[in-house]
């Protein structure tokens, strides 16, 4: 398949990877492209910015176009052959696919080589890559640093420079004739500006559904400098230069229909009665979810339903399974207790015994309280702001039976909050981790699966054939 694609990286973090990205992503989309947007990495904030950069600036160009999801493409969460089936299912017909890295270049999961690094995802894509370089306390040692980076691994096309936080017209130019002899063309050159910057705390940028207005301001101001800055010509035949992709693509119905093996509880996939309804949390609190989860759930059979804790004071109507991702509950913690009627509709369907899965910011909702406010109390614990940032990969294996995963169900996960629970695990843990280090995490209640642990659902699509097949006593 062809498909026209860059991926943006840069030498480290902090080098404006995320504000480049959705600079270009605005920017093509306002000529009439229609660019398909990836991140390497866990991360779920930055996909909300690429999928806003795309539709305000279609909707400002007025071509009225629903923005592509923002995907995720991790190579240790999902594996290294996922990859390219993941790309072509979320890159399918589009005319752009731009793919942001993460961390620096070649940084991946920690004692694992390149596994999960932007590199190892641009040999996968066969993708010509584009560094972005903060220039703004050097000069001519840029020269050292991009050729360092194009030739430490043979099979990584770097093939392309940007230039951020430019302090002048002379530094431009100082920056361009040291690299004249690099053999990396330069497609760009952004000054630096503080109109543009996301704010952050503390777990990175704040989302896009916390901020929406200004975020919009933000992205047209990076469209603006990408257009006067950039060569938009020369980075789009450089896309159209990538080879095609050949293999299969990656179909949430296909993962079901493959995930279907008889499951105690899990119903008559082959003929239901009826479909059921899967409420899944969203709204400000509730930000963080990959796009293949509500993919693999409807192929599953169900009828998902997004709901915000933050406002709606009912469950939707018929709802017969809870999904709760991640986000900031703790942004929101008295105003999520405020609303009472939602919490109680929460716990009385726990108590129903409809299947609920949480994950991390689900797992506070779910707790007696969040920093003394009170919660769903669904779980005998009390959660509390952390000054310990816990961020990391996981290996883990599922220790209890519940509608989320059978016992020994083996994952591979991620970490990313600021908060602790006390006790960490229930009498019953939903994991126990293997690696980095060995504990239990988690409970496993009933048929309710609440944890830290992010899982891509794409690396194990079961846990979703499961989890819909324990809601079919709730349809209709």
């Amino acid at each position: 398949m062809s498909v026209p694609r860059l991926v943006i990286a840069a030498p480290a973090s902090g080098s404006g990877k995320t504000t480049v990205t959705a600079g270009l992503m605005a920017a093509f989309a306002e000529r009439g492209l229609d660019v398909s947007p990836h991140k390497v990495g866990p991360d779920y904030i930055d996909p909300g910015y690429h999928a806003l950069a795309i539709s305000s600036a279609a909707s400002s160009a007025g071509r009225a176009r629903t923005a592509r999801p923002g995907r995720n493409l991790d190579a240790f969460l999902c594996g290294p052959e996922r990859i390219a089936p993941l790309f072509l299912h979320g890159a399918a017909g589009c005319d752009l696919a731009l793919v942001e890295g993460v961390m620096g270049l070649f940084d991946g999961a920690a004692g694992q080589g390149e596994l999960a690094s932007t590199a190892q995802v641009a040999k996968v894509l066969r993708a010509p890559v584009v560094l972005v370089v903060d220039a703004s306390s050097q000069s001519r040692s840029v020269a050292a640093l991009v050729h360092g980076f194009a030739s430490w691994d043979p099979g990584v096309r770097v093939a392309g420079v940007i230039l951020n936080k430019v302090g002048s017209d002379r530094h431009e130019a100082m920056l361009r004739e040291a690299l004249q002899g690099c053999g990396v063309p330069v497609f760009g050159a952004l000054r630096r500006a503080r109109a543009v910057r996301a704010p952050s705390r503390h777990l990175g940028l704040v989302p896009v559904a916390e901020r929406h207005a200004e975020a919009v301001d933000s992205v047209a101001a990076l469209a603006a400098r990408v257009r006067e800055g950039c060569d938009l010509d020369g980075l789009l035949a450089l896309a159209r230069s990538a080879p095609p992709l050949s293999g299969p693509v990656w179909d949430p119905a296909e993962e079901i229909r493959r995930a279907a093996e008889p499951v105690p509880g899990a119903g008559d996939r082959a003929a239901p009665r009826a479909r059921p309804v899967v409420a899944v949390a969203g709204g400000a609190a509730f930000t963080f979810s990959y796009a293949e989860h509500t993919e693999l759930l409807t192929a599953a059979g169900a009828r998902v339903v997004p709901f915000d804790p933050l406002r709606d004071e009912r469950l939707p109507e018929g709802t017969g399974g809870l999904v709760i991702g991640g986000g900031f509950p703790e942004v929101y913690a008295p105003e999520l207790s405020a609303n009472e009627p939602l919490r109680a509709a929460v716990a009385g369907l726990a108590a129903s015994g409809a299947p609920i899965a949480a994950e991390c910011a689900g797992l506070l909702y779910l707790a007696r309280s969040l920093d003394g406010e009170p919660m769903c109390g669904v779980l005998a614990a009390e959660a509390r702001m952390s000054e310990r940032l816990t961020l990391g990969y996981r290996e883990a294996v599922a220790v209890s039976d519940t509608a989320l995963a059978a016992a020994g169900t083996r994952v591979r996960g991620h970490e990313f909050h600021r908060t602790a629970i006390e006790p960490g695990a229930g009498p019953e843990p939903a994991w126990g981790v293997v690696r980095p280090e060995r504990r239990t995490e988690g409970f496993a209640q009933g048929d309710v699966h609440a944890s830290y642990l992010h899982v891509h659902w794409a690396s194990v699509p079961g846990v979703a054939a499961r989890f819909v097949g324990r809601c079919a006593p709730w349809a209709g």
